[in-house]
């Protein structure tokens, strides 16, 4: 009910030069008129359409429904973020406030084309909840993620180059052949994003060469090898079945060391504190199970 009021009020205050947003700092834990999920979605889904954004903060333990909050603020222009302590608020409501809060592009949509000549199997990491079907890039009436100022975004693939160890038997019907001036891409980017109060969308393309490539993990750019850091940690927590079995806690400790870099507020450090409790907690379970047993 508080959510309907918040757009009802901005509706009436609405200033097509302005920044128009309902922040909701909540629990999750609706009980107080809609409550179904799925109507709460179709509602801020429909009020998308407004033109009136919306951040939700999460708060709480127990009861908090962190699935509800994303669903939320990804069908409602919107933002969400879990804060739990004193540093993640300042991290949330004043280090990133410009990106959370002034959006520069609507309905951002990224597509990679891998050359089958050069990559016999990629698989992306992440952004489950956020996967558009294929037909759906060029249509504008899709809904898609929000940029906001400063705001970066960061997507991780692992492919395997044609020749290495595959997953999965080799296609019996293959595509015919392609241009020659394509052999020494390894893929091609398209971003699709509309400017805020447009409807149409803009393309920006680009292919990915050798060029783009390094020699290492050691050679990337810090934030990419701290973001692959992160990524193997969420694949160690959930028992990826994809991971390298030789990829460990101390690989994933080791590669957030070496790209901590000025860290000014400590929160690389909290991710590196993090990723050892979890390790200390994954060598504790074969002792709890073996217990359990006797």
């Amino acid at each position: 009910e508080g959510l309907r009021l918040a757009y009802a009020l901005a509706e009436r205050n609405f200033d097509a030069n302005a920044v128009n947003r309902v922040i909701i700092a909540t629990d999750g834990d609706f009980n107080v008129g809609i409550n179904d999920p799925q109507q709460l979605q179709d509602f801020v889904s429909r009020k998308r359409e407004t033109g009136i954004y919306l951040s939700v903060f999460g708060f709480g333990r127990g009861n908090y429904n962190d699935a509800l909050m994303q669903r939320l603020a990804q069908n409602g222009n919107g933002v969400a973020a879990y804060i739990d302590t004193l540093n993640e608020a300042r991290r949330v409501l004043r280090d990133e406030m410009a990106s959370n809060m002034f959006t520069i592009a609507n309905d951002v949509k990224i597509q990679v084309e891998f050359n089958p000549a050069q990559v016999a199997e990629y698989r992306l990491i992440g952004y489950e909840t956020r996967m558009l079907r294929r037909e759906d890039f060029n249509n504008d009436q899709v809904d898609a993620g929000e940029i906001g100022s400063g705001h970066s975004v960061t997507a991780i693939y692992e492919i395997t180059p044609v020749g290495g160890r595959t997953f999965s038997d080799p296609l019996r019907y293959q595509q015919g052949a392609r241009p020659a001036s394509t052999a020494g891409e390894l893929a091609f980017l398209r971003i699709r994003y509309k400017l805020p109060g447009e409807d149409a969308s803009r393309l920006i393309e680009r292919p990915i060469t050798a060029t783009d490539r390094v020699a290492s993990i050691a050679a990337a750019p810090e934030y990419a090898r701290f973001a692959t850091a992160v990524a193997g940690y969420g694949q160690l927590l959930r028992g990826d079945p994809y991971l390298d079995r030789s990829y460990s806690w101390d690989d994933v400790i080791s590669l957030a060391q070496g790209a901590r870099g000025r860290d000014e507020f400590g929160w690389r450090a909290e991710f590196v504190q993090l990723a050892r409790a979890a390790q200390t907690a994954a060598a504790m379970l074969p002792a709890n199970n073996a217990q359990g047993g006797n």
